[in-house]
């Protein structure tokens, strides 16, 4: 049995659901009230729902074989695990910021200054690092209005797009940590267990590499191949195959990025293309 431990709340926690349902690890319909603990359809499989802070160290002892969690959660914990796949999902840094009218601009302005974070570990470490001695606040939240609150000179916090900071008056002095969302793994379950853990792995892997890419299919009279193959770009460049037609066609088909397929139809029409079709990948294995 293969244990995987995802969250059961916060933003990523549906996102993760997605992905790991897109993967093929289906939990059954079990009503509104969902078990610490649930099978999947795979009997060798089963879902541990834990908050992202204990995944690590979940992972770590055994308790997990393997996790889903963020890099600042497993950084924060100090946990033993080995990361596996970056799930490139919640993407975003951990920064350094001071109050906008602050005069402090340099990293040694902050000696002896008090630092209010939810990341102790990382805060103390990253000033370690820079050999500046400050006092760190632990907060549970609500970090940004601690610098206006007269109880912090600065803050440690997670920023995704740097709108919650400017709307709090607050400005980046430096950043500490980038973030995303990771695989992780137990060491000794990657031994004991290897086999189903490159399964996960692989399951995992192709839904995030069919992410933003879509299939194309389309028909090519034998004399516009060439122009359209220009036009076409692809991960292993196009696969051409005969038509039976009595109109000397081909079908082309090619994986593209979608953000390209708005401006990449008009072109492939231009060039001789038709019937084209455009097709979601859900998975996509190299």
């Amino acid at each position: 049995m293969v244990r995987l431990a995802i969250p059961n709340k916060g933003r990523i926690a549906a996102p993760i659901m997605e992905l790991v349902e897109k993967s093929g690890l289906h939990l059954p319909e079990s009503g509104s009230e969902r078990r610490l603990i649930t099978k999947t359809l795979d009997p060798h499989i089963e879902i541990l729902f834990a908050r992202p802070v204990d995944i690590p160290e979940y992972v770590a002892t055994g308790a997990a074989d393997l996790g889903i969690t963020g890099h600042d959660m497993v950084v924060e914990r100090g946990s033993d695990v080995r990361e596996l796949l970056d799930l490139q999902l919640g993407k975003a840094a951990i920064v350094l910021a001071v109050r906008e009218d602050s005069d402090i601009s340099r990293l040694s302005q902050l000696a002896g200054a008090k630092v209010a974070t939810e990341f102790p570990a990382i805060t103390r470490n990253f000033f370690k690092v820079h050999n500046i001695a400050v006092n760190v606040v632990i907060v549970g939240g609500a970090c940004e209005a601690t610098p206006h609150l007269g109880i912090a000179d600065a803050i440690v916090d997670l920023s995704s797009s740097g709108t919650t900071l400017k709307t709090n008056r607050l400005r980046i002095l430096a950043p500490v940590l980038e973030t995303s969302t990771r695989l992780i793994a137990n060491r000794e379950s990657l031994r004991t267990k290897k086999a189903k853990i490159d399964e996960i792995l692989l399951a995992l892997e192709s839904v995030v590499r069919a992410r933003g890419q879509c299939y194309l299919m389309m028909n090519v009279k034998r004399t516009s191949l060439d122009a359209v193959k220009k036009v076409l770009p692809g991960l292993s460049g196009p696969t051409v195959m005969d038509v039976a037609s009595t109109e000397d066609l081909v079908a082309v088909h090619a994986v593209v990025n979608e953000e390209r397929i708005y401006t990449l139809i008009n072109a492939l029409k231009r060039s001789g293309a038709k019937d084209i079709l455009v097709m979601s990948i859900q998975r996509m294995i190299r």
